[in-house]
């Protein structure tokens, strides 16, 4: 006789407890099933239970015969689990492994996956559709109510950047005694929560159907709101009536997916359905859930471990745990005590009497339209779904504002600057007018949204952090002005896309630019140091193309460089007098002449734009000098500029001042009680406008987030809105708005900015031209140079022709003969100077013009000294060779 050995099997609201007995030649094993006989869950696993009992004791080759005892569970579901531990009995549980822990239950085996891929499921799902917050329901049960989920959804939805509202936590519904009170008194309390988006981790049969009738009722089940719940309810789905059905219109549910094509389903399949008819008439719909599933491989599980001869509680566990096959609801394998794989799940939409089936979520992949092709993987929830107002748009998921609770919008009513928001009296007693430029790009971003959006605005009497934190607090849905962008304001509440830059810039008052040395700022340094370097240049090269032929660049030395310094001032005013005779020379004139045109012009343009041209000057350019000096400064007190002065550029706070209006700065700036204000730069530049003549802008600007307009945290409308201010400035709209309100003074708008300022000419704009004039004299000097060493080398040849020299002559003699040539146009005949001819030199490179103011008496004296010099060359010549 062996020891009987018992099997608990534990589901959400099913048990089974097994006792071992035996009859006379057989073992015979009593199985005792704890169910809620009066759920029709409950109902569907009995079936299975049935069913897979019936099969097993059907196979003639089974040392077994199973006896299936039914009891109600008492809706305590962790009780046999408890007392399975205690009597060392395995126990099989269909409980959310979240809970499940081998070392408080050693004994315990969970047939339950996980639900770590759902709530990814999950994640996606909102972030697909943009949801940045949602409120999760769930019931508080004898597993914990959360079962663990709320954590891991908790974590999945923040790696999508978005997070959980409100949680609304449902009493037992075994301790309601009214359920339909308790319910509605708590989905109340969601009106009071912004977001729309409601999760329901998990409920009761019971409270799911209460849930829904009341969410319905009350109207959260409709309009801008989504529902999504997890496996725990939709894989229920086939088992709720139509009237269950109806209320829960438009829903998204998370069900774990079998395979309903495999040869033992088809087989379990009629079975069940037939039996399940039978057994319950009243019953409309008799398609099994995964639990039901679940209960008949739990048998086979059961048939396995008792095949073994071993029947101790540790080696019947060990068989049970060691089961690897698959089954009706999948593969059937565990590790560390619970099933090892992640189920393939399917988002499914509540449609008509029954549901729509969407897209897949494959564990570790993602979104998928088939199971097996992951080619067909998306980032996005792409499945069509009819939501619960019967639109397919997907809603807000957010409270809109309606008629009875229009959106509160907080406006600033005390604003250094009014051009941007100003708020008056109105006509009647209480009532207010609003206007600014923030307010009518309010009005223009309400014409470009997609909906109607019902507000009031609010002044607000307080700084602008306050108003940030009446946004935050709920007190204001959204607040309209002009708000700075900042990071400790973001973590706060959800700002647009910025319809303005900010920044901090220093305003001081501005004196006029003087200085002695105006005359020298057209050009700049480097400009001057090139300009007289090629001027140089220029009239050595003229004054060594002209100095052999043209009397007027020849005498002593002193003379010969006073005329030509000289001729080169001269030549930039045109005035110059001296006669040119070479070509080549006039070629460098000529280009050069065009270089001073083109330069004094240009220097005569420029100076005259500086000295008709109004050049203002800060008085102060430095916030260090300003922090030194211990001077005073002036800023607008109701914003963050104080905290930013005080905490970032560490000014003194005795020596910051509140100045509340754009109209205060010039009298503090007269009366000297401050030294310079910093204004954000869309104020500066407003500023500016206004008083162009009087004050400028000066130091670098420290730059910020910019301007926008800020919702609470989560809002779609914010999502909206920045995508109408988008739109807004790529129409040019903004652009014309800003023009309307920031219009410069007319003193201002004809005024020079200071970008417009004439600056120094510096070399970059006549590289081109100075180039030009540099070449065009090396190549004539190059080319003088190439002719007078021919002529040199032709006179050598003629003099030296049929004759051998006596006595070789060093080259350094030979160098300065050449030089003597090419200064003076003579030669020197070994150790005499010889007067080369001067005559191709006149003719060849010289015009044929003549000083007709000369007698023709020096025309046949210089004849005469060219013939009797020439004759004395010949004389000098013969007396060498003889």
């Amino acid at each position: 006789m062996q020891r009987p050995c018992r099997i608990t099997f534990v589901f959400i609201s099913l048990f089974l407890v097994s006792s071992y007995g035996e009859e006379t030649g057989n073992k015979v094993t009593n199985i005792g099933a704890i169910i809620d006989v009066d759920s029709r869950i409950g109902k569907e696993e009995k079936t299975a239970l049935e069913i897979a009992v019936q099969s097993f004791n059907n196979d003639v080759s089974n040392n077994h015969n199973l006896s299936l005892y039914i009891q109600n569970s008492t809706r305590d579901p962790l009780l046999a689990a408890t007392a399975g531990s205690r009597a060392r009995v395995p126990v099989l549980s269909f409980a959310a492994p979240a809970l499940i822990t081998p070392s408080r239950w050693p004994f315990l085996v969970t047939m339950a996956n996980g639900d770590f891929e759902q709530m990814k499921c999950i994640a996606a799902t909102i972030s697909s559709s943009n949801w940045k917050r949602v409120v999760v329901i769930y019931e508080d049960d004898a597993f914990g109510g959360d079962s663990g989920k709320l954590a891991l959804l908790s974590e999945a939805l923040r790696d999508v950047g978005s997070e959980i509202e409100y949680r609304l936590v449902l009493p037992p519904f075994s301790s309601v005694s009214n359920p339909n009170e308790v319910v509605q008194d708590e989905l109340i309390k969601l009106f009071n929560v912004q977001s729309r988006v409601y999760i329901v981790l998990q409920s009761s049969l019971p409270m799911t159907i209460h849930l829904f009738e009341k969410a319905k009722e009350i109207g959260l089940v409709g309009r801008d709101s989504a529902w999504i719940i997890t496996d725990t309810i939709s894989n229920y789905f086939d088992s709720f009536n139509s009237s269950v059905i109806s209320s829960m219109q438009g829903i998204l549910g998370i069900k774990t997916y079998y395979d309903e094509g495999t040869n033992l389903y088809k087989t379990f399949y009629p079975q069940f359905r037939r039996t399940f008819r039978d057994e319950n008439p009243e019953e409309d719909n008799f398609q099994p859930s995964i639990n039901a599933l679940r209960a008949y491989d739990s048998i086979r599980i059961v048939k396995q471990a008792m095949d073994s001869d071993e029947n101790s509680p540790d080696s019947l566990l060990k068989n049970i745990l060691s089961s690897n096959f698959t089954g009706l609801s999948g593969e059937i394998h565990f590790q560390q005590g619970k099933l090892s794989h992640d189920p393939i799940l399917r988002i499914v939409n509540v449609i008509g009497r029954s549901y729509n089936e969407l897209d897949f979520w494959l564990p570790g992949i993602g979104f998928s339209k088939n199971i097996g092709y992951v080619g067909n993987k998306s980032a996005d929830f792409t499945g069509t779904v009819i939501w619960p107002d019967g639109s397919k748009l997907v809603p807000k998921g957010w409270a809109m504002p309606t008629n009875k609770k229009p959106m509160t919008i907080g406006v600033p009513a005390r604003t250094a600057f009014e051009k941007f928001v100003k708020v008056d009296d109105g006509k009647h007693p209480g009532q207010k007018k609003y206007d600014g430029f923030c307010i009518e790009l309010f009005y223009e971003v309400l014409t470009v949204l997609d909906y109607d959006l019902i507000y009031q605005f609010d002044p607000h009497n307080g700084t602008y952090d306050e108003l940030v934190h009446k946004v935050y607090n709920k007190t204001y849905d959204a607040a309209v002005g002009d708000i700075t962008i900042l990071a400790n304001r973001t973590t706060l509440v959800e700002f647009t896309q910025p319809y303005a830059a900010s920044g901090l810039s220093m305003i001081v008052p501005v004196k006029p630019e003087s200085s002695a040395w105006m005359f020298l700022k057209p050009f700049t340094t480097k400009m001057w140091f090139v300009t007289g370097s090629i001027l140089i240049y220029t009239m050595f090269i003229v004054w060594f193309l002209e100095h052999q032929s043209n009397p007027d660049f020849r005498g002593p030395w002193n003379n010969q460089i006073g005329t030509v310094f000289w001729f080169a001032f001269s030549s930039i005013f045109f005035a110059h007098r001296e006669k040119i005779y070479s070509n080549l020379t006039r070629v460098v004139v000529v280009v050069w002449l065009f270089v001073a045109l083109i330069l004094t012009s240009s220097y005569t343009a420029s100076l005259t734009s500086m000295l008709t041209v109004q050049r203002l000057e800060p008085t102060v350019t430095d916030i260090e000098w300003l922090k030194r000096s211990n001077v005073k400064i002036g800023c607008d007190g109701d914003s963050f500029v104080r905290t930013y002065l005080e905490d970032v550029l560490k000014f003194k706070s005795y020596n910051i001042e509140n100045v509340s209006s754009e109209y205060n700065y010039e009298g503090e700036f007269k009366s000297n009680h401050i030294a310079a204000a910093f204004l954000e730069v869309p104020y500066g530049k407003v500023f500016l406008n206004h008083y162009c003549k009087k004050f400028t802008t000066t130091a670098p600007t420290y730059t910020f987030g910019g301007l926008g307009f800020i919702f609470q945290k989560g809002s779609p409308i914010a999502r909206d809105f920045s995508r109408a201010i988008l739109k807004l400035s790529e129409d040019g709209t903004l652009i014309s708005l800003e023009q309307k309100w920031f219009a410069p003074s007319p003193e201002c708008s004809a005024d020079v900015t200071e970008e417009s300022k004439t600056n120094s000419l510096s070399i970059h704009s006549f590289w081109g031209l100075f180039l030009i004039s540099v070449a065009t004299s090396t190549v004539c000097l190059l080319l003088f140079l190439a002719y007078s060493l021919k002529r040199y080398w032709h006179h050598e040849e003629e003099n030296n022709a049929g004759t051998l020299s006596l006595v070789d002559e060093s080259v350094w003699n030979k160098a300065m003969r050449v030089a003597k040539c090419i200064y003076k146009g003579k030669v020197c005949v070994r150790g005499e100077v010889s007067a080369a001819p001067r005559v191709p030199v006149i003719y060849k490179w010289s015009s044929q013009t003549r000083d007709y103011d000369r007698s023709s008496s020096h025309i046949s004296m210089g004849n005469h000294e060219v013939k009797s010099q020439t004759e004395s060359e010949i004389g000098i010549q013969l007396q060498a060779h003889n």
